[in-house]
């Protein structure tokens, strides 16, 4: 079987008759035509409405307004079930159905009886069947791809085939075609997935897009402005891309984990709190107030992870690890986003082995791109996913300001620079990205003064944070006297409470650096932010990390103390109970 990405335009609109007079007899032949060049007279919908074998199907089309597509001027190829095993009974009940729909002010490219019925039985463009063209899949209005033979379409059987009319070609089957939902249309159909469902199409990301390509034109007002007989829109969901999957795609391949209502509700009790956002904040995703993104955020980390592309997970992979879409994949990628290239988050280890795989202990069901995986028990791990360690890299995220304290008076005088740690030196590979930055005073006789932006915190989650240093020999293996000595510092964290307010907090009061390692500095143990700056953007840094030299004048005359202080990054571990 072929699958034609590419749609099958046999006739282009308006050329549609200068396209045949020019066809072959051997193409002339596919069509039972009963004028010249096979073209029978008037319009797909004169020809359905004038067939009394497709009353029942003609009454759908009517009362959802398909006949004016099927009137107009617009290519389209129709399989139209008869009446023998399509009743009227089964025409009145979709014919309620769409009504009911409609007066709860359901849009019709939402209403589930234009998606799953009539544009499953209609294509854009013209197609054609013969004895000698092979089996293909042809994309229908509804994006699902059909298979359409000499003889079948869709696993029904053909009863007559290629009846060419103006606007398109019109085929009649036995019966109607089934409709296969995706990943996403499935969520629409399953009570216990209620609560994904509701995020997945709310308003905020779900949206009309407007199709220009297959909207009727109907010339222009008085304005200038195209007035359009017959607007297309499709819906658009901005969640797919932060997702990296389009779950109602039909030309890709997923599989979802899909929490139940009862885990759902729980996961987003539990992940509220770490989520709590000042009153004022501006997003990275501008979905709009505070409300908006704690709604947003809370299931967003519910639902990333939970997706994963059979194309990047085989099955050989699967029976090692699971990458969701929401990994990274590429180790140097991997450095740069999460700040090590083993932090592998969003993947899972031995996803189908029981008890504790992810994949495992759930009710599979098949969709036309994938399966969903409904779970009721929830097995991924939240220190997986968003609940992360964060790390920054001085060199590459830190906005620095140096300042040196006298006479009770800030002075900005800080030397800055960045070290590359060679091949050829002992800490080679000890220090992230093998480069730091070298902090040092420009004034013998004053302490300074760094602050650090800390990003993407989360509230009411236990942090041990760690200020890591780095050996003056590690940029130079000559380094002696003072630069092997330690330096005496105090460090204060600052935050925001849950009104917006600045405050600081002093964690530690002073602490001297071991000069012959890498040395992690613990800043604070179990350190907990007030509010959530995850996902906000860094105009306004809503935590930071003050770090202090505190060497008196004695100290650093005796030469027992440097000031300069050499730094790799800082990092963020959740606290473990």
């Amino acid at each position: 079987m072929i699958r034609n990405k590419i749609l099958n335009n046999v006739v282009g609109l308006a050329l549609a008759a200068l396209t045949l007079t020019a066809c072959s007899d051997t193409w002339d032949e596919h069509y039972d035509g009963n004028v010249a060049n096979g073209i029978n007279e008037g319009t797909l919908w004169q020809a359905i409405s004038s067939n009394p074998e497709l009353s029942n199907f003609a009454s759908v089309v009517k009362a959802c307004g398909y006949d004016v597509r099927l009137n107009g001027s617009q290519m389209f190829s129709v399989f139209a079930p008869v009446n023998s095993q399509f009743s009227q009974a089964d025409a009145n009940a979709l014919i309620s159905e769409y009504n009911a729909q409609k007066g709860k002010n359901v849009k019709d490219e939402n209403n589930t009886v234009i998606k799953e019925f009539l544009q499953n039985h209609i294509a854009l463009y013209n197609y054609s069947v013969s004895e000698d063209l092979p089996i293909e899949d042809i994309v229908m209005m509804n994006g699902k791809y059909q298979a359409l033979g000499s003889s079948t379409f869709g696993g029904q059987s053909l009863l007559s085939s290629n009846a060419l009319y103006g606007n398109g070609v019109l085929f009649t089957i036995s019966k109607q075609v089934p409709f296969f939902p995706n990943i996403f249309e499935y969520l629409t159909k399953d009570n216990d997935l209620d609560s994904l469902r509701s995020f997945l199409y709310n308003d905020l990301f779900y949206r009309n897009e407007f199709q220009e390509s297959q909207s009727v034109s109907g010339g222009l007002d008085s304005l200038g402005r195209t007035v359009y007989l017959d607007s297309v829109f499709i819906q658009k969901n901005e969640l797919f891309s932060i997702l990296n999957a389009k779950l109602n795609a039909e030309d890709s391949t997923y599989w979802m984990i899909a929490p139940t209502n009862d885990v759902w509700n729980s996961l987003v009790e539990e992940y509220t709190k770490y989520f709590n956002y000042e009153p004022q904040v501006s997003d990275l995703l501008t979905v709009g107030d505070r409300d908006s993104l704690l709604y947003t955020s809370v299931r967003r980390a519910i639902v990333e992870g939970t997706i994963f592309s059979r194309t990047t997970n085989t099955d050989k992979m699967l029976a090692d690890s699971a990458m969701s879409t929401s990994a990274v994949l590429d180790y140097t990628r991997r450095e740069n986003k999460w700040g090590a290239d083993s932090l592998a988050y969003y993947q899972y280890m031995k996803p189908l082995a029981a008890p504790d795989g992810v994949m495992t202990g759930t009710e599979n069901i098949e969709c036309s791109n994938g399966i969903v995986m409904k779970a009721p028990q929830w097995k991924i791990d939240k220190t997986q996913t968003f609940a992360r360690e964060i790390i920054i890299e001085i060199e590459k995220a830190v906005k620095e300001r140096g300042t040196a304290m006298q006479n009770n008076k800030e002075i900005e005088t800080t030397n800055i620079k960045q070290v590359e740690v060679t091949p050829d030196n002992p800490f080679y590979g000890q220090i992230s990205g093998n480069k730091y930055i070298e902090f040092e005073e420009n004034i013998a006789t004053g302490n300074h003064t760094i602050l650090f932006n800390i990003t993407d915190v989360l509230s009411n989650v236990g942090y041990d944070i760690y200020f890591v240093m780095v050996p003056a020999i590690a940029g130079d293996t000559l380094a002696r006297g003072r630069d092997l000595t330690p330096v005496k510092m105090r460090f204060t964290m600052g935050y925001h409470d849950v009104n917006g307010k600045a405050q600081t907090q002093q964690t530690v009061s002073s602490v001297d650096s071991d000069p012959s390692k890498v040395d992690w500095v613990l800043v604070a143990e179990n350190f907990k932010f007030p509010v959530c700056s995850y996902g906000v953007t860094e105009a306004e840094p809503q935590a930071t990390l003050k770090v202090e030299t505190r060497v008196t004048s004695r100290q650093y005359s005796s030469g027992d103390y440097q000031r300069t202080m050499r730094v790799d990054r800082i990092v963020l571990k959740p606290h473990e109970e």
